[in-house]
C-alpha cells in the first residue's frame, strides 16, 4: 500500500480506536497490526511477540514500579499533610502569601512521587480546603494547583523521564540531572506570576494572618525534614554515583515505608492499598510501552518515519522552527492523549529528525516533558483537570480556564529553554563528567 494512502488510514485507526474507548495499549497494537499487514513482509505475530518482549525487558524500567510505589506510600501517610503546615509560615509574608504553598508543595512532592496526577491530588486535598477557608480567590487557588501539579513530570525522579530514557536508550541519571534547573525555573516563574497577580489584585487577597513566632516557624520547618531528607537521600544517591536510579528507587521505597511507620500513618490496609495502586499504574504504563514498541517497528516497515524525516529535512527548517512546529504538534496531541502515551507514541518518529538537526537528545527529553506537561491542563484529556474536577466539583473547562495563565507560563518556559539550552545540559555535563 502506498504511504500516501497508508498514513491517513493509520491515523483513522488510531483515533477511531481511542474514540471507541479502547485502552491506549490496545489502540497502539491495533495500529501496528494494520501497518504490518499492509506494508510488512515479516509475519506480524512473530514481530509482535519479539518486540513486546524486547520492549519490556529493559533494565531501566525496573525503577518505574519502585518510584510509583514510593509516591503511593507518601500519598497515604501523614508526611504529605505535614508539608502544608510546614511551608505556610515561610510564605505568609510573600506577595500572594499561602498561594505559594501550592507551588512549593507540588515541587517538594513531585521530588518524591514522580507522578503529576499524584502530586495534584495529594497537594490539592490539603491546600484547597485551607485556602478556601481563609478567603483566597478560587481562580488562583485552583489555577496554581493545576499548573504546579505538572511538576511531577519534570522534577526528578520523574516517571515520564524514565519512560523517555528507556524508549530512547538515554541515561536516566543524566535526564534526572537535566530536569533539576528547568524544574526550579518553572517554579520561579509560577511564584513570580503569583506575586505579580497579588500586587495587581490586592482587593482579591484576604487579610494577612498574624505573624508567627520564630519558635513556631522552626517547629513548622521540622515537619518538612522527613520529606526533604527523603528527597536528598534518593536524588543525592543518584547524583553522587552511590546508586543507580533503580537502586535509588528501592532506597526511596524503604525510606518512605520507614517514615510512614514512624508516624503511625500507614497501617496494613494502607500498605496493601498502596501496593495495589502502584501495580495498577505500573501495568498500565507497561502495557502502553508494549504497544508502542510494537508500533515502532511496524512504522519502520512502512517507511513513514523515514519519509516524514526526509520531508521535514527538505523544508529546510532551522532548529528553532523545527522546535516551534513540534511544540504546536505536541500541544494538539496533548488535547487527546495523556503524557506517557504521547512520548511512547511519537518519540521513535520524532527523535531521528531531531538528532539530525543537531539537537541533543537529553535536552530534547526535557523539552518534550515541558511540552507534554501542557497536556495535563488542556481539555478534553487533561489528567490534572480530571483530578481537580473530582476534588472541587467544578467542571473541567472552568478548571482549564483558571489554569490558562500557567499554560502560558509553560510556553514561556519552553521558549527560555530553547534559547538557553544550557539550563538543561549544564548540570549533567558538570556532575557526570567528573
Amino acid at each position: 500500500m502506498e504511504i500516501a494512502t497508508l498514513a491517513p488510514l493509520l491515523v483513522v485507526v488510531l483515533f477511531g480506536a481511542l474514540a471507541l474507548g479502547l485502552w491506549v495499549g490496545f489502540a497502539l497494537i491495533a495500529v501496528g497490526m494494520v501497518a504490518m499487514y499492509a506494508a510488512a513482509p515479516a509475519p506480524p505475530e512473530l514481530v509482535f511477540a519479539t518486540k513486546v518482549w524486547g520492549g519490556m525487558s529493559v533494565w531501566d524500567l525496573t525503577a518505574l514500579p519502585m518510584f510509583i510505589w514510593m509516591g503511593e506510600v507518601l500519598v497515604r501517610s501523614r508526611l504529605s499533610s505535614d508539608m502544608f503546615s510546614g511551608l505556610a509560615p515561610f510564605t505568609a509574608r510573600l506577595p500572594g502569601r499561602l498561594l505559594h504553598v501550592n507551588v512549593l508543595g507540588c515541587a517538594l512532592f513531585a521530588a518524591v512521587s514522580g507522578s503529576s496526577a499524584a502530586t495534584t491530588a495529594t497537594i490539592g486535598r490539603m491546600s484547597l480546603p485551607e485556602l478556601k477557608s481563609r478567603g483566597y480567590d478560587d481562580r488562583m487557588a485552583i489555577g496554581t494547583l493545576a499548573g504546579s501539579g505538572t511538576f511531577g513530570f519534570l522534577i526528578p525522579p520523574s516517571i515520564i523521564l524514565i519512560v523517555y530514557g528507556a524508549a530512547t536508550e538515554q541515561s536516566i541519571a543524566r535526564l534526572f540531572l537535566a530536569g533539576v534547573i528547568p524544574g526550579l525555573m518553572l517554579a520561579m516563574l509560577f511564584g513570580g506570576y503569583i506575586m505579580l497577580w497579588s500586587l495587581m489584585h490586592r482587593d482579591r487577597m484576604p487579610e494577612a494572618e498574624p505573624r508567627v513566632s520564630r519558635g513556631e516557624a522552626m517547629s513548622a520547618a521540622a515537619r518538612l525534614l522527613p520529606v526533604v531528607g527523603l528527597i536528598v537521600t534518593v536524588i543525592g544517591s543518584i547524583y553522587l554515583g552511590i546508586a543507580s536510579p533503580t537502586e535509588a528507587a528501592v532506597i526511596g521505597v524503604i525510606g518512605a515505608l520507614v517514615l510512614a511507620q514512624m508516624t503511625g500513618a500507614l497501617g496494613l490496609a494502607g500498605l496493601f492499598d498502596s501496593l495495589r495502586a502502584a501495580t495498577v499504574t505500573t501495568c498500565m504504563i507497561a502495557f502502553i510501552l508494549a504497544g508502542a514498541s510494537f508500533l515502532t517497528v511496524a512504522m519502520g516497515y512502512t517507511g513513514i518515519p523515514r519519509d516524514l524525516a526526509r520531508l521535514i529535512g527538505e523544508m529546510g527548517l532551522s532548529p528553532y522552527a523545527l522546535l516551534a512546529m513540534l511544540t504546536v504538534f505536541f500541544i494538539i496531541m496533548g488535547m487527546f492523549l495523556d503524557g506517557i502515551s504521547i512520548v511512547v507514541l511519537t518519540v521513535s518518529i520524532i527523535l531521528p529528525m531531531v538528532t539530525a538537526a543537531g539537537i541533543d537528545p537529553i535536552w530534547f527529553g526535557i523539552f518534550l516533558v515541558l511540552v507534554v506537561e501542557m497536556s495535563q491542563i488542556t481539555p478534553p484529556v487533561g489528567f490534572n483537570l480530571f483530578v481537580i474536577q473530582t476534588i472541587t466539583g467544578r467542571d473541567m473547562f472552568t478548571v482549564a480556564r483558571y489554569a490558562a495563565p500557567f499554560f502560558g507560563l509553560l510556553v514561556l518556559a519552553v521558549a527560555i529553554l530553547s534559547v538557553f539550552p544550557e539550563l538543561a545540559l549544564w548540570l549533567p555535563g558538570t556532575m557526570l563528567s567528573r
